[in-house]
């Protein structure tokens, strides 16, 4: 457990956007903040952000790392045999909920993260009425807690059973609000400026209908509608981000080198991403520290 958690930017909120295995850029990102003793108090995930959240939280450089690069070289982690047994394609009980056990693959130090004060939200979308959800800090005071909280708000249909919490099926963040960027409740959680991991590069919007949820999710009209608006919704909270950026409310991390798709499994390809996000943001170091300097005033 680490001795000294206590926090050092307050008015500034920190972002981790989803993306599945792009997380392998962004996670540099939470290891270089580690690393340099940076310690956000209201850190927010959405999906793959969200264990760069709670892994950043639990201040674990080597987890931040190896949940990205290390862990697609564990057994267990699914293929297309685990998707017939019903498992999913990535095998998200193992992955989220055995893992990080102790003695696990990925052990999750749930001490250190119930410890540090810093307040910590990862989102889901509740499958049977398209609610979002947002659990707090408060909701994961125990390893199954945060592990099955992670999994829900990184659970992509087709290739993931929703799993259950509190009675609730859950689905990926990402059809939450704001599409998976929620500035707006993050704005109404009374921030006004954030740092933002994005895992895109800049000017980055969604194309295309999604209409395969008309045939996946005939029988639940919430969960359709929340697949169906997610681009328009994302899109119009990337405008949001970009006048928050503009007005200088916002520091954006675009992910300039990427070469990752979000299923990627070759471990070599997402090392040599890793590396690249931890080198653009050592580029940008200077520039972060000028914005929560005058965010922090």
């Amino acid at each position: 457990m680490v001795s000294n958690l206590e926090s050092n930017v307050f008015k500034t909120a920190l972002l981790f956007e989803g993306g599945s295995m792009r997380g392998a850029y962004t996670c540099a990102v939470a290891a270089e903040l580690l690393d340099r003793g940076v310690y956000f108090d209201n850190v927010y995930g959405v999906s793959a952000g969200s264990s760069n959240t709670v892994n950043y939280v639990s201040r674990d450089i080597d987890r931040v790392i190896s949940s990205f690069t290390d862990f697609i070289n564990m057994e267990g982690i699914g293929d297309w045999k685990s998707f017939l047994r019903h498992e999913g394609l990535w095998n998200a009980h193992y992955i989220y909920q055995e893992a990080g056990l102790p003695g696990g693959m990925l052990p999750f130090d749930i001490e250190t993260f119930v410890a540090n004060p810093a307040k910590t939200t990862v989102f889901a979308l509740e499958r049977d009425t398209g609610r979002d959800l947002y659990f707090r800090k408060e909701d994961m005071s125990t390893l199954d807690d945060v592990m099955l909280r992670v999994r829900a708000s990184s659970t992509v249909p087709i290739i993931m059973p929703p799993p259950k919490v509190n009675g609730r099926y859950c689905y990926d963040g990402g059809f939450a609000v704001g599409g998976g960027l929620p500035l707006a409740r993050i704005a109404a959680d009374g921030f006004d400026r954030v740092f933002i991991v994005r895992t895109r590069k800049r000017g980055y919007r969604k194309e295309g209908s999604n209409s395969w949820a008309n045939v996946f999710f005939w029988r639940r009209p919430a969960m359709r509608k929340a697949v169906l608006t997610r681009n328009a919704r994302y899109n119009e909270a990337c405008d949001m981000i970009d006048q928050w950026e503009r007005e200088g409310r916002a520091y954006v991390f675009y992910c300039d080198e990427l070469t990752l798709s979000g299923n990627e499994r070759d471990y070599d390809e997402l090392c040599r991403n890793y590396e690249s996000g931890r080198a653009q943001i050592k580029r940008e170091w200077g520039r972060l520290m000028d914005f929560l300097e005058r965010s922090e005033v």
